[in-house]
């Protein structure tokens, strides 16, 4: 499907999370498509080494969308959730745009996410029992410029860096920019998860 498209190259594929990390390490590549259930090594727990590394952006595909897949995903740093029912335009498209800087969603998932997530399961780290929802005068929201304020907005909107550059009248340079300092200050490995965040922070 992704060979078929003609702007895509496959440079390789692996059977299991170890070897996707290995091959992600050796071959660099701008967006890993992972499994989520594997032998061995999950996708969730591989997907987190490959964020944590800054070897590859990554989509996640599974058959299933139970909620700990989604939300497990999500934490681990993946910049985007598809199930596997996905058509091959569809893939295509959301491998590009995850090559671009953008995140990507299932529409089968996008409320399951929201629900499960917001308020009560920190995106940046370990989930905790005690996690409050986070609220206005959260120190995470209040670290921000108010461009910076501007731009998480968007994210919550799920616009792309380019809807974002034309919505606040700056180049996509400059967005994605902006994109890395919010992520940096929130705390967060993707801007699927301050999406998330935006939910919560600001209505």
């Amino acid at each position: 499907m992704l060979e078929q498209s003609g702007d895509v190259e496959v440079v390789g594929e692996a059977g299991d999370g170890d070897v996707a990390v290995r091959q992600a390490r050796a071959l660099r590549p701008d967006v890993v498509l992972m499994d989520v259930r594997m032998p061995g090594t999950d996708g969730i727990t591989a997907t987190e080494a490959i964020v944590r590394d800054g070897l590859a952006e990554v989509v996640a595909l599974t058959t299933f969308d139970l909620d700990e897949y989604v939300v497990g995903m999500v934490r681990a740093g993946a910049a985007g959730f598809l199930l596997k029912s996905v058509g091959a335009a569809e893939l295509v498209d959301a491998v590009r745009r995850v090559a671009a800087g953008e995140g990507v969603l299932a529409p089968e998932v996008t409320r399951r996410l929201l629900d499960a997530v917001a308020g009560r399961v920190p995106l940046g780290g370990p989930p905790a029992d005690d996690a409050g929802p986070a609220t206005a005068d959260d120190p995470r929201l209040a670290a921000l410029t108010a461009r910076e304020r501007d731009v998480l907005a968007g994210l919550g909107e799920g616009l792309s860096n380019a809807q974002l550059a034309e919505r606040l009248a700056v180049s996509p340079t400059t967005v994605k920019s902006h994109v890395s300092h919010v992520l940096g200050k929130l705390g967060v490995r993707s801007r699927l998860q301050a999406g998330v965040l935006a939910r919560d922070l600001l209505g």
